[in-house]
């Protein structure tokens, strides 16, 4: 098939390219469908072998002395904190006669805000008698300790009052004996003193009786404080359903191992670089995707499918290359079971014509050690070729793989149709075997695309609309290594594409 050797310049490649991306993540299914699989099961697992432990909770309720309507929390979340400290962790200790270092004891309650004056404590024990014990101690030790800060701050202020109070009345004993002395002077500056005096002391008097009336308020608001911190919520062991946690924690690892997954495939996907779309792989190997097959589809039904349209690929090729006295090959890239299969179908259709030998240079001698059937050509290995007679028709069998010998290529064939999987051969693999061919002077008629995505829509036909035109189908003979020949046909689309259950024929 003809070819362009030298691509047309195009626009700038994009950096990543979300549809080829998509594609090959999507056929790594397997990957992330088996993490995902994983995680499911290891969630599952770890609600079974490690059961949460026996956990009590009780609720109390904390009354502020700051509190507002608009408060967005932060009190209580002061309470949560103050819960986890060595104070409270060591007070409930001492309740229940544990010899539990309170630092230790730390990690096994937690507290959580409900509202801005709920606060809910979970503690977990060895049995739930255990955890009921020290929620309840817990909860005693900090509605103690509460009630002792709000007396011992109640407490500050009215003695700062008091205080306060006193210093006036001392104040207030100088300024009556200033009074007292005064009374007895008599004289215009004498009365104006007085007059001050007077003042001061009615001033006096009104502050002290405001700091008596203010401490005593001090203290009144703190009953009603300490009435209001109390436990609502009796401590109470809960009941940990089983299928409920063991469902929740395999949700858990389903997500995880999904996302994992996929991103452990997208980074693989740009890293390794293995083109999936034909467009892709076309430009890449230089030579028109030709045709589709199925691979290893699952099934009865499938399989004769697939099947039937290996043979309509093989007698499509059988009548392109039918004619041309020159040794045609197939070499495979990824699928060396269908190569081989399809080169049977190919060898069958051939045979018709006159006697065929098929050349079988795959590793591991596939072909050459299977049991023949009735009516299939003689098979040899790569290393009996030259004793095939010149004037037999050789079908050659060959890989492109990494490891492949290139100079033994051409003496399976001079004309070659690539059988490469989707995916298999990262982008510089496949340009290094469209330059081994162009160097070995083997012309590629086209590609047979395996295991196609069946929603790649993309084109995978290479054209070169200039030179084709101006050859056209009138084109003299081509001299090539001192023999004339013509170029290789060109493969009919419609005849050489065989259809599957995803796809129809492009």
């Amino acid at each position: 098939m003809t070819t362009r050797t030298t691509p047309e310049p195009s626009g700038a490649a994009p950096l990543l390219d979300l549809q080829s991306l998509v594609v090959a993540v999507r056929r790594r299914r397997r990957l992330w469908g088996s993490l995902a699989l994983l995680g499911l099961l290891v969630g599952a697992a770890l609600a079974v072998l490690l059961p949460p432990p026996p956990t009590a909770v009780t609720k109390v309720l904390v009354a502020h002395q700051e509190d507002q309507p608009n408060d967005p929390g932060t009190l209580i979340r002061t309470d949560v904190a103050l819960l986890q400290t060595t104070r409270i962790a060591d007070q409930a200790l001492r309740a229940l006669k544990s010899p539990v270092k309170p630092e230790d004891f730390m990690k096994d309650y937690a507290g959580t805000g409900l509202t801005n004056n709920l606060l809910q404590i979970d503690v977990s024990g060895e049995t739930d008698a255990e955890a009921v014990a020290r929620a309840g101690a817990l909860a005693d030790a900090f509605v103690a300790d509460h009630v002792r800060r709000i007396r011992e701050a109640a407490d500050a202020e009215a003695k700062a009052l008091l205080d306060q109070r006193d210093r006036m009345r001392e104040e207030l004993a100088q300024v009556n004996t200033t009074i007292g002395g005064a009374s007895a002077q008599d004289g215009p500056k004498v009365s104006a003193d007085l007059e001050s005096l007077f003042a001061r002391r009615a001033e006096l008097t009104s502050r002290i009786a405001d700091f008596d009336q203010r401490a005593a308020e001090a203290r009144i608001g703190t009953p009603r404080l300490i009435a209001g911190t109390q436990i609502v919520d009796a401590p109470r062991p809960v009941r940990h359903s089983l299928p409920r946690t063991a469902a929740t924690q395999a949700g858990l690892g389903l997500v995880l191992g999904l996302v994992l997954g996929l991103a452990v495939a997208a980074v693989g996907t740009v890293v390794a670089d293995r083109p999936v779309l034909r467009r892709d792989i076309a430009a890449h190997l230089g030579a028109s995707v030709v045709a589709e097959l199925p691979h290893r589809p699952a099934g009865p039904w499938p399989r004769r499918r697939a099947r039937a349209a290996r043979e309509r690929l093989a007698a499509s090729l059988a009548r392109t290359v039918r004619g041309s006295a020159e040794p045609v090959s197939l070499l495979e890239l990824g699928c060396e079971r269908g190569a081989s299969e399809l080169a049977l179908d190919f060898a069958r259709a051939l045979a018709a014509d006159g006697p065929l030998t098929v050349v079988d240079g795959l590793p591991g001698r596939r072909l050459a050690d299977r049991r023949p059937e009735p009516g299939d050509p003689a098979v040899v290995g790569g290393e009996r070729a030259a004793t095939v007679s010149r004037q037999e028709r050789r079908l050659g069998v060959g890989s492109v793989a990494p490891g492949a010998a290139w100079t033994d290529l051409r003496y399976l064939g001079t004309r070659t149709v690539l059988v490469v999987r989707a995916g298999h051969g990262s982008a510089a693999w496949l340009h290094t075997v469209a330059r081994q061919l162009a160097d070995q002077h083997i012309t590629v008629l086209g590609v047979v695309l395996v295991d196609p995505d069946p929603r790649d829509r993309t084109d995978g036909t290479l054209w070169d609309g200039a030179r084709t035109a101006a050859r056209g189908r009138s084109e003299p003979p081509v001299r090539q290594n001192g023999s004339e020949r013509r170029r290789a046909e060109r493969l009919p689309m419609w005849a050489a594409r065989g259809s599957d259950s995803d796809q129809e024929d492009r």
